[in-house]
């Protein structure tokens, strides 16, 4: 009877330990599921946690469109041969006598380097004077400068060329191959062509964002939209400021999986199964296959039609549930969309907080008959 009553004893000891050891709260990663249930709107909590299906992923499947308004798609190709405010000018004026008003003595001929077209379209030339420049063509300005002269020198020869200047240029920075201010010249008046001037991107495609600055009108474009919708292609104008920079849509991947951190999109668009295995997958050895949890601030016209509600008012907080042991549970991972700002969370198995229990327990009791067989030793 002695017997039976020390091990009843030691059994009830046992247990004891047990629960006060799980009462401590040993280490974990996190919430487990039913503490996340308990968080329920329907439980006096402050989240909505909806269970993923088919209806659930076409009401939340929202991804941000990229494109560039009308007044960027209707603007005209500019002309190469218009001048603008701002452009540079070659002029060279050939005089048929020896002792001409440009020329130098013994030469017939006289260049003017880099004219620059003024604030207000005009350009200045000796014995010419003020000519209207902005708006004309090359051609135009030759004829209206050879009129001038031929006033004061016999049967004058005029050559104008259209060099690169400040009103016919465009600035690009960021990931691109080479920053710097680029003239819109004739191989150069699209989008695409001056980002190949500078280089081309050099970020992974996939993630590429343009953004073009115009006034006060702003475009964002993903550069692979931008030879698969040829409308996108945009005319370039003077002063277009043009930044070439890497997505910065991101996630966060807490609890069982093989990597919890803030990660950044590698693509477009991230589904939940495509976000788990971007972070090295679920856990072999803790994850719950059966609690995927997406934690996310949702719009309220989303929420109406996951929740099937007219009554709420403003963002809600959403906890969306994946069950990839489901038959199509992994059909739904794939369809469900990963959205900038989500928590992808991944519960603990709970046979892992057991075995941490036991370990505790078993770690527990071998100190203690270690201090009771090192007292009875001195005894």
């Amino acid at each position: 009877m002695k017997i039976k009553g020390s091990r009843w004893a030691k059994s009830v000891a046992l247990l004891a330990l047990v629960s006060v050891i799980g009462s401590c709260g040993l280490p974990r990663v996190g919430p487990n599921k039913r503490e996340i249930f308990s968080g329920s709107v329907q439980k006096q909590g402050d989240a909505f946690v909806v269970s993923v299906n088919d209806r659930v992923t076409r009401a939340t499947a929202v991804v941000p469109a990229l494109g560039f308004s009308s007044a960027f798609v209707n603007a005209s190709m500019l002309g190469s041969d218009t001048i603008r405010p701002g452009d540079t000018l070659g002029l060279t004026i050939y005089e048929n006598v020896d002792d001409g008003l440009l020329a130098s003595t013994g030469m017939n001929a006289s260049t003017l380097e880099e004219v620059q077209v003024d604030g207000a379209g005009f350009i200045f030339v000796p014995y010419a004077g003020r000519i209207r420049a902005a708006g004309n063509t090359p051609e135009a300005i030759r004829r209206l400068i050879t009129a001038r002269l031929e006033e004061q020198t016999p049967d004058p020869q005029v050559l104008v060329r259209r060099l690169a200047g400040d009103g016919s240029t465009v600035s690009i920075t960021g990931a691109v191959g080479g920053q710097g201010v680029y003239p819109i010249e004739r191989p150069t008046r699209t989008l695409t062509s001056m980002l190949a001037q500078a280089g081309g991107v050099t970020v992974e495609p996939d993630i590429a964002l343009i953004r073009v600055i115009r006034g006060s009108y702003t475009g964002r474009v993903w550069f692979e939209d931008l030879f698969d919708n040829p409308q996108f292609d945009i005319a370039l104008r003077g002063g277009d400021r043009i930044l070439v920079e890497a997505d910065t849509r991101s996630f966060t991947a807490l609890g069982a999986t093989g990597q919890q951190s803030r990660v950044r999109f590698e693509t477009q668009t991230l589904s939940a199964i495509e976000a788990i295995a971007q972070v090295g997958g679920l856990s072999s050895n803790t994850a719950d296959p059966t609690g995927v949890f997406v934690f996310r601030n949702e719009p309220v016209e989303i929420v109406r039609q996951v929740l099937g509600r007219t009554d709420l008012i403003g963002d809600q907080r959403m906890v969306y549930v994946l069950d990839l042991t489901e038959p199509n549970g992994v059909f739904l991972a794939r369809d469900f969309v990963i959205r900038d700002g989500d928590t992808v969370y991944v519960t603990e198995a709970p046979f892992v907080q057991w075995s941490k229990t036991l370990a505790a327990v078993t770690g527990s009791l071998s100190a203690a008959g270690s201090i009771s067989n090192l007292t009875n030793n001195n005894n």
